[in-house]
């Protein structure tokens, strides 16, 4: 008796030899000069990602294997713009329309796409609208998440960002950022969703084939950090309201931690000392089941650690007094903002923090009172009166961990506040 297992690699065995086979024949197909068929096999190929049949794993594999061959493709169409008898570029992104099945036409679409915007025949704007708006027609979770990627990494090098060669005529900063962000809000809306699909005995399974796809998702928001032309100005603006409008009101458990735990690792130490209200905000309109005293602590952990750091280093090597004075100033307004946020965690009935946690939290903000502002002792007086009064309501006998959190609160201040215990005796 076959188990699933066993029907997996079955199918994406057959799959594979399907890819492999169609590749085949559009090879030789573009290299007689015939187009029309080369484009039907290509089609027939990238078809064998309408499979439901494989987990994403496999899919995965399934999924790289045709896109790898999709290269070839767009070397065609690459080597044909530069003869001398090339087609327009339009004719050929038009033409890759009439794919019968809306799955391998989006997948040709972006492949030409990339070519079209190279050869500068239309605005690089006009062609990432155009495909981010169509590949809308693709609504299975899964099929849509990987047609989005694909999407995503064809357009890496193709954005009209500052400095890019397709700034100016082919778009503004704003049209790459507007893109990816557009990009991202749908493919975290069709990774929400795939916890609906199926009966309701296999959520469990539902959840771990999500655990494995978040990749996908976190990956369009590590393309925003890498876009030379958002600065602090436009993060505040527009990037980070965005990200934390589709995170809050997505209302999956999920999804929250993960993507502000993102946001937390991919953007800048010192965007997130100056934007530390939304982000806290945020926080505080999460699901029930996030872990927001493990996403407190390592975002106070992240700060804490650069408001330490040689303020020159850290902004740049010469750096302006305004630059100084502003971070100065967000530092100073951090500590009471992170108070009032630690504390209202602490107490909320909703959270019901462990004993542990609360001290978590403690530790972390008294780390970052300690090296961000060596020199304020109220502040380091303010966490330990919270202390005492977590302690106050707490039993005689504590649990190991707690001890072991609160000795290195104790010791915090003797050692320049470094402690091993935030993510140790905060687990």
């Amino acid at each position: 008796m076959s188990t699933m297992a066993d029907e997996q690699e079955r199918w994406k065995h057959d799959a594979m030899q399907m890819v492999k086979q169609q590749a085949f024949h559009m090879k030789r197909a573009l290299d007689a000069g015939n187009l029309r068929d080369g484009l039907k096999h290509a089609s027939n190929m990238i078809s064998e990602l309408r499979t439901s049949l494989l987990s994403p794993k496999n899919y995965y594999e399934l999924y790289m294997a045709t896109t790898d061959e999709l290269r070839h493709l767009e070397a065609h169409f690459a080597e044909d713009q530069r003869g001398p008898n090339k087609r327009s570029m339009l004719e050929l992104y038009e033409l890759v329309q009439h794919a019968g099945n809306i799955l391998p036409r989006l997948y040709l679409l972006i492949t030409v796409g990339g070519v079209y915007i190279k050869s500068k025949q239309a605005p690089a704007r006009d062609i990432l609208n155009d495909l981010v708006e169509m590949c809308r027609g693709v609504q299975h979770p899964l099929r849509g998440l990987f047609l989005r990627n694909y999407l995503l990494q064809m357009s890496k090098d193709k954005l009209p960002d500052a400095g890019s060669e397709y700034e100016g005529v082919g778009g503004t900063v704003d049209d790459a950022v507007h893109f990816v962000l557009y990009n991202f809000s749908e493919m975290n809306k069709l990774w929400v969703r795939i916890q609906h699909q199926g009966p309701v005995r296999e959520r469990e399974k539902r959840e771990r084939e999500r655990q494995e796809l978040r990749i996908l998702v976190g990956t369009a928001l590590v393309r925003l950090s890498q876009l030379d032309g958002v600065d602090l100005a436009l993060y505040k603006s527009k990037v980070l309201p965005q990200v934390l409008s589709q995170l809050v009101s997505c209302k999956d458990a999920m999804a929250q931690h993960y993507l502000l735990e993102c946001v937390i690792q991919v953007f800048p130490d010192e965007w997130h000392l100056q934007t530390l209200e939304p982000l806290l905000e945020a926080c505080s309109q999460l699901q029930p089941g996030v872990d927001v005293k493990a996403i407190l602590v390592a975002l106070m952990s992240r700060i804490s650690a650069f408001a330490a750091s040689d303020s020159a280093t850290a902004i740049g090597s010469e750096p302006t007094a305004e630059a100084v004075a502003s971070l100065a100033a967000s530092s100073e307004g951090a500590f009471p903002l992170l108070t009032k946020y630690v504390t209202m965690l602490t107490t909320s009935a909703a959270a019901a923090l462990e004993l542990t946690d609360a001290l978590a939290l403690q530790l972390a903000l008294l780390e970052f009172a300690l090296k961000a502002h060596p020199a304020r002792y109220d502040y380091a007086d303010s966490v330990y009166a919270s202390v005492a009064i977590i302690l106050a309501s707490s039993p005689s006998s504590l649990p190991s961990p707690a001890v072991k959190l609160l000795t290195h609160l104790l010791v915090a201040p003797l050692d320049g506040g470094g402690s091993p215990g935030v993510g140790a005796g905060g687990g």
